[in-house]
């Protein structure tokens, strides 16, 4: 097939696809976007030569991620430099930085060997789509948002998340908007292997979903969820520092004798020998009413001679702790920090410099129940936690969001965190500074939520469950073994192709 010429046009229309896809995730939920949107750009591939699917994916990206992540300007602008030059120029920088994915995921999609056109689209695209967004997950401590498996959550296709995660669940999405696309385009027996993936995708999310992966193992127990409201720009002044205490101490104060209250991520803007009474007052308040209570904060060397860490402690009539093991690079530790550090003195940015915690940390425990804690960015990887299960029966989330404002960004955070319960089959309490709070079920439903922006308590129960799923058990290696297996079968038949004689004229 004569290669496509590489136009304005088809730029254009890669552009506003890839600007259309963020419409499939949270907030807006219209999920059967993601398979449109991916559709036109397996469209636009389908026949290109190299360089065009290069650039056209590029393009793809640019509206991706220039929508999907437009909020990271708003952190960078409201509390790193406030010159919408900088803010912009940063923010540029890192969408063009990321659409490399898609475009090296079309680069891969033209020039390794396949066995005819509709084996491209069908079996080639949805690899090399899948190989990319791990490689995003992974690659200078990966940047998993925006995974196509998030948006379909609330899908018909949501039921594949315990069997094969995200990244199995995001396969199966480009793999369905692959077949559309052999169906409208493809060979008379393209068209028929495309009805047939199709009809098996179908047959699989009405079969699946009457699994249950993970059993209950114990009563529901009662807890709060405490949202502060703190904003962001006098967290951490140290004349706000006794009055936040303060405020979360009110609004827990109806909730003592609850088996649980969690606060959020760095809810104590302080270490503890800087605010002693208030940590002594706590601890007693949590062990008198027999309440464990979960608060973020930092712990360590306030010196950081030693290293510190952002923790989440527990008190009560148990005593521990948990340090947030993969930071966020420039927010919580920076790399390359011999070179870059006045950068952050500069931008002022508060606790820039955590260590990351101990790889391998105890759960912490609950009425007898174990609990998995991760804090913040980390619900964005499977691996981190997963890495508590299947001890753990509740999953913890502290999180802080108000470092995006009034943004899409809490929303997508909140999408992450349903998919990750759903994921693990458990329950998943989510304590946030500004919203959105949840408590979400073991099948990735919100049971109850805060509003954002306003001092609120998320009250409802949580209920331990015990068991792995698949996707917990396996993690991402089915997915990883089996876009390697299609790189190498479609290569081998590809070779095979040419390498045989030609059948002489009888």
């Amino acid at each position: 097939m004569p290669a496509s010429p590489l136009n304005i046009g088809r730029l254009i229309v890669a552009f506003v696809a890839g600007a259309a896809l963020p419409f499939a995730f949270a907030p807006y939920g219209y999920y059967p976007l993601a398979l449109l949107c991916l559709g036109v750009l397996f469209h636009l591939w389908d026949g290109a030569e190299r360089r065009s699917a290069f650039i056209s994916g590029a393009a793809f990206g640019l509206g991706m991620f220039g929508h999907g992540v437009w909020w990271i300007q708003i952190s960078v602008h409201q509390f790193g430099l406030p010159l919408y030059s900088f803010s912009i120029a940063v923010t540029a920088a890192f969408v063009c930085f990321m659409s490399v994915y898609p475009a090296l995921c079309g680069y891969l999609g033209a020039v390794l060997p396949t066995p005819c056109r509709y084996t491209r689209v069908l079996l080639l695209y949805p690899a090399a789509w899948t190989a990319t967004e791990l490689l995003r997950g992974w690659l200078f401590g990966g940047f998993p948002w925006l995974l196509i498996g998030y948006s379909q959550v609330d899908s018909p296709l949501a039921v594949f998340v315990p069997l094969l995660g995200v990244y199995g669940v995001g396969f199966i999405t480009v793999t369905a908007a692959a077949s559309a696309v052999v169906l409208l385009r493809g060979t008379v027996v393209g068209r028929r292997v495309a009805a047939l993936v199709l009809a098996s995708i179908i047959i699989g999310s009405l079969t699946l979903g009457e699994i249950s992966w993970t059993r209950t193992i114990g009563d529901a127990a009662p807890v709060a969820l405490i949202q502060g409201a703190i904003p962001q720009a006098v967290k951490w002044n140290h004349a706000y520092r006794q009055p936040s205490i303060d405020l979360y101490a009110k609004l827990s104060e109806p909730h003592w004798g609850k088996a649980l209250i969690v606060w959020p991520e760095t809810a104590i803007p302080a270490f503890a020998e800087e605010v002693p009474a208030s940590i002594a007052a706590l601890g007693a308040r949590a062990k008198d009413s027999g309440t464990t209570l979960l608060i973020g904060m930092p712990t360590g060397d306030p010196s950081g001679d030693s290293g510190y860490f952002n923790s989440v402690v527990q008190f009560g009539d148990v005593s521990g702790r948990y340090d947030k093991r993969h930071l966020v690079p420039f927010g919580e530790y920076l790399p390359f920090d011999r070179w870059l550090r006045p950068i952050t003195t500069f931008l002022r940015i508060p606790m820039s410099n955590f260590s990351p915690g101990p790889a391998v940390q105890p759960p912490l425990s609950v009425n007898g129940y174990s609990i998995g804690v991760s804090i913040c960015y980390e619900d964005a990887y499977a691996g981190e936690v997963a890495r508590a299960l299947p001890q753990a029966n509740v999953l913890v989330n502290v999180s802080n969001d108000a470092w995006f404002g009034e943004s899409i960004a809490p929303h997508q955070h909140l999408q992450i965190a349903r998919t990750r319960a759903l994921e693990t089959g458990r329950y998943l309490l989510r304590a946030t500074n500004t919203g959105i709070s949840a408590i979400i079920d073991d099948r990735g439903k919100i049971v109850a939520a805060s509003k954002q922006f306003i001092a609120a308590v998320v009250s409802g129960e949580m209920v331990p469950r015990a068991g792995s799923t698949p996707a917990v058990k396996y993690g991402v290696t089915p997915v990883v073994a089996l876009c390697l297996i299609i790189f190498a079968l479609l290569s081998l038949v590809a070779s095979w192709r040419r390498s045989r004689p030609l059948s002489k004229p009888g």
